[in-house]
């Protein structure tokens, strides 16, 4: 019910509403398909095409020498809710002694379909995933954060939190069942017809209220967002004055004018973008701005000084005011799992010594907070600074990662956040076209225990010791 609830209030129109209440009939009428595969007819490890298939039945697969590791009512469980979120995650629970040489990259050419796939292989557990569903450094992350569990407990905090940050949708495999010939009953039309009926009265007035009160929301959020925009853009202002450069100075050549210049674009660009922004989706683009025209001066600076120009790297993600990153460093939030974060070399320092950085708050309704524990408007805000598939990895399991990841999200503040929203190909069949570097070595060896493939012993993934 929440879910359809969710549909009625974001839609823009009253057809789509009706779209919207048609699609979540359809969906309840999935939800009764085939849940979890498992045979216990056979006690031979299964092989990896055949699970393939079962995966392109059911989101979960438990392998009948491995079935004392989950039970049928966990692994239905456990498929149903992958199901109602969906999303293409993929589970495996196999035996300790099967065959881990190229695995993942296997199963995934198996199975044909794009998505997130996570293995409990004995006692040990590995993800990967195509990296336009979930980037590598998001699934790095979510796998630490469950090692050492249980298999029942291991499997169903991974899936929570991969279904809060990964993208895309479930395969239309799992919404077919493989007797109903692909044809619709009796009962399923007059379920249809009914939500239908149900659905559309009083629909239109639903929608102009909602309307309202989403772009009073929309003002609000744009409004407390303005304030922390403002101070990036005075303090990207007041380094400009302090610079100290003029174009005509001894010394000064052409590739440093041009720095210079582009600084100072920057710093218009974004001031304009700001004036004119409507919606907090607006800011993004005034962030990103900053973000160039600090890169600018860092280079600026390194010509000047003699030194060899930086690499374009992300900013210090504790503030984007400390300026472009300069390396990164493993950074554990209060109550959160440990994540690499890129940083600036003062809070790098902080950070050697067994000190807090210094983190950008920001006004919220139970205080100063750090920004990714405040609002969903400082999703926009992020996104500028931290775009290109970083954010689902540095926020994993914080407030604002965990708003950016819904539907509803997106229809408020806009999609397209590194990979939080919009652009997603999960789910679709893409057979053995994939990219074998999602899936494949990752310390050499493509072994599970060799720092390959699945676990790696280079401290790639889940601590090795495999």
């Amino acid at each position: 019910m929440k879910a359809t609830a969710q549909a009625v209030v974001r839609t823009r129109s009253l057809p789509g509403l009706l779209f919207a209440l048609v699609l979540a009939a359809l969906a309840a009428l999935a939800a009764t398909a085939p849940t979890a595969s498992a045979s216990t007819s056979d006690t031979t490890p299964t092989s990896v095409s055949a699970i393939g298939q079962a995966l392109r039945k059911s989101p979960v697969y438990v392998d009948p020498a491995a079935a004392a590791q989950l039970s049928a009512k966990d692994a239905d469980a456990l498929a149903n809710r992958i199901r109602k979120a969906d999303k293409p995650l993929f589970v495996a629970v196999l035996p300790a002694d099967y065959p881990k040489q190229d695995l993942f990259t296997k199963l995934r050419t198996a199975t044909g379909i794009t998505g997130v796939y996570a293995v409990r292989l004995g006692d040990a557990f590995d993800a990967r995933a195509d990296s336009s569903v979930l980037p590598k450094a998001a699934v790095r992350n979510l796998v630490t954060t469950v090692q050492g569990e249980d298999t029942r407990a291991q499997l169903t905090d991974f899936t929570a939190a991969a279904l809060t940050n990964m993208g895309g949708s479930a395969p239309s495999t799992w919404r077919r069942s493989p007797d109903d010939g692909g044809g619709m009953s009796g009962t399923a039309l007059i379920t249809v017809g009914a939500v239908l009926v149900a659905g559309g009265a009083g629909a239109y007035t639903l929608v102009r209220r909602n309307r309202r009160r989403h772009a009073e929301e929309q003002r609000a959020a744009l409004e407390k967002l303005r304030v922390v925009v403002d101070e990036d853009i005075t303090a990207f202002g007041e380094e400009l004055d302090r610079l100290d450069f003029h174009p005509a100075e001894a010394g000064a050549d052409d590739a440093m004018r041009a720095d210079y210049e582009r600084s100072l674009d920057a710093y218009e660009q974004a001031k304009s973008l700001m004036g004119a922004a409507t919606r907090p989706e607006d800011v993004r683009g005034v962030t990103q701005a900053l973000e160039d025209g600090r890169f600018s001066l860092a280079q600026l600076a390194a010509r000047r000084e003699g030194r060899p120009l930086p690499e374009r790297r992300a900013p210090c993600f504790f503030d984007p005011r400390h300026g472009p990153s300069v390396t990164d460093a493993v950074w554990t939030p209060p109550g959160g799992a440990p994540r690499e974060v890129p940083v600036c070399a003062a809070d790098a320092t902080r950070l050697a010594d067994g000190r807090d950085p210094v983190m950008r708050e920001v006004d919220t309704d139970q205080g100063r907070r750090p920004y990714w524990d405040a609002g969903p408007a400082y999703g926009p805000w992020a996104g500028g600074y931290f775009g290109g598939g970083l954010l689902p990895g540095l926020l994993v399991g914080t407030v604002l990662g965990s708003m950016m990841a819904t539907p509803a999200y997106a229809a408020d503040y806009g999609s397209g956040y590194g990979d939080f929203g919009g652009g997603y190909e999960g789910g679709d069949l893409s057979g053995s076209g994939f990219d074998s570097g999602d899936f494949g070595d990752f310390g050499g060896g493509g072994d599970f225990g060799g720092g390959g493939d699945f676990g790696g012993g280079g401290g790639d993934f889940g601590g090795g010791g495999f």
